[in-house]
């Protein structure tokens, strides 16, 4: 069910414009994420570095092109993505078909040390909370003393008056650099399924997610709320790095003397 070099790079370049739309200075928020893994790794001759939901490989790319010594490991469920990601960034991950928070995830990563800094962006907010504290926890027990998890997402504010106001400026935001102008998710999506050389991947992704069931997600998890989880999953010291409107990254620290 592979894919030619040539779509595997279509398609990943006509999805780069599409999460224009929807995550807010992505390009600015990846590079804080590499800046946070940069420093947190200085010194380290292969730092392993997991991409938790990675896609088609998006943020591993980048993490490759800044720290070409690193060794990353990228994991998705989605077996279209993956396989957009295996051809088009074959030199940046290797990648794990896996269901984050289901029961043995961390195993099929096939790790063989501990990491050195673990990073998501718009993903992990699909896991129900108790879910999102489970994968906390694990990833705390993955993480080396001094190890960092690196989070870049939209997170409301604490305060629910605010709530608006960051969407909005956030909204605001992405209509002047253009977002709006490109294709959406839905329609992506719609164009993908049409293509003769995605359809097995596609009917693979069809009955995967129809097999998954399950609850829906905590998309609406402020900031403090998921500070408050990563400190009951072990992580002492949480603080966010980066926002704009309600997009951020915020960064847990695992302590040196372990969680």
């Amino acid at each position: 069910m592979g894919v030619s070099m040539d779509t595997a790079k279509a398609w990943v370049e006509r999805w780069e414009l599409q999460q224009q739309r929807y995550a807010v200075d992505r390009e600015e928020r990846f590079t804080v994420i590499t800046d946070v893994v940069e420093r947190a790794t200085a010194g380290r001759t292969r730092p392993l570095l997991l991409d938790l939901g990675c896609g088609p490989g998006s943020l591993s790319a980048r993490l490759a092109d800044r720290l070409p010594q690193a060794e990353i490991v990228a994991v998705d469920m989605d077996p279209l993505l993956l396989e957009l990601g295996r051809t088009h960034h074959s030199d940046s991950a290797r990648y794990v078909d896996t269901v984050i928070g289901e029961e043995g995830w961390t195993d099929a990563l096939g790790l063989e040390r501990p990491l050195d800094a673990a990073v998501s962006t718009t993903a992990l907010h699909y896991l129900p909370e108790p879910v999102l504290l489970d994968t906390y926890r694990r990833l705390a027990a993955l993480l080396r003393p001094g190890a960092v998890l690196v989070n870049g997402d939209h997170f409301p504010p604490d305060e629910a008056p605010c709530a608006d106001l960051t969407a909005y400026v956030g909204r605001r935001r992405a209509e002047r650099t253009g977002g709006h102008a490109h294709e959406d998710w839905q329609s992506w999506w719609t164009a993908a399924a049409r293509d003769p050389e995605l359809a097995d991947l596609f009917a693979e992704r069809e009955q995967r997610l129809a097999g998954l069931g399950g609850g829906a997600g905590d998309e609406d998890l402020t900031t403090g709320r998921h500070a408050a989880l990563l400190r009951q999953a072990g992580f002492r010291h949480v603080t966010p790095v980066w926002q704009f409107g309600d997009s951020a990254v915020l960064v847990a620290v695992k302590d040196d003397a372990g969680t």
